[in-house]
């Protein structure tokens, strides 16, 4: 579904990042939920380098996405999947259990696997020279293969973490494909050919030329 001006749903993005990070930046789940149920959304793009001082009352910290949907306004890219998905049972379940899992498993993407990762980005990349981040690699290395060798066993033969598809499937791929790079993802087949299933999705491949489409080649400032 194209990006749509006039749409009710609007997220909230940034117009540039550095080269590292574009395809990374975490509007790419709402976009991706928004492909998977066929919403149109608008697109409100906003400076990485000098955010709007007004957009620190919707977001603390000044980060994206923001979501705006109708009257409503949130924040934090897991809040807003659960938004989303609760709005088509394509992407979260009316089953009483498969709802519990599929938030669940949100939060579990988010919480227990997310933080290392993000922890791992700042080793290798913004404090790479630093002494510190040297001695810490192997240990967190360590941790994070303990982690995905748990959530390979939970996987175990299923396409996806419930079966079907869900808004848990978005939450985790989009934090597996932060361990790509480093190697992380192919030494767990399972994980690597779940990772391949859900970005291999036609609303992945939208949602992401989508926010690369986004970003402007240089920096923008007011």
């Amino acid at each position: 579904m194209p990006v749509n001006p006039d749409a009710d749903i609007a997220i909230i993005a940034f117009d540039w990042v550095p080269d590292f990070a574009r395809g990374f930046v975490r509007d790419l789940r709402p976009r991706w939920a928004c492909e998977e149920l066929g919403l149109d959304y608008a697109e409100e793009l906003i400076s990485a380098v000098d955010r709007p001082l007004d957009h620190y009352r919707l977001q603390p910290w000044g980060q994206v996405p923001v979501l705006r949907d109708g009257d409503i306004t949130l924040f934090e890219s897991g809040a807003i999947m659960l938004h989303l998905a609760a709005k088509d049972a394509r992407l979260l379940p009316p089953d009483a259990q498969a709802r519990a899992d599929a938030t669940a498993w949100v939060f579990a993407a988010l919480n227990s696997v997310e933080p290392m990762m993000f922890e791992l980005g700042n080793v290798d990349i913004f404090s790479k020279d630093e002494e510190w981040a040297k001695l810490r690699r192997p240990g967190l290395i360590e941790f994070i293969r303990q982690r995905l060798g748990r959530l390979s066993d939970a996987l175990g033969d299923n396409d996806y973490l419930l079966g079907d598809f869900s808004i848990a499937d978005i939450a985790m791929a989009t934090v597996l494909r932060e361990g790509v790079e480093a190697g992380l993802i192919a030494e767990y087949p399972r994980l690597a050919a779940y990772l391949d299933r859900c970005t291999g999705r036609p609303a992945f491949q939208r949602a992401m030329a989508a926010q690369l489409a986004s970003f402007t080649e240089e920096p923008v400032t007011a």
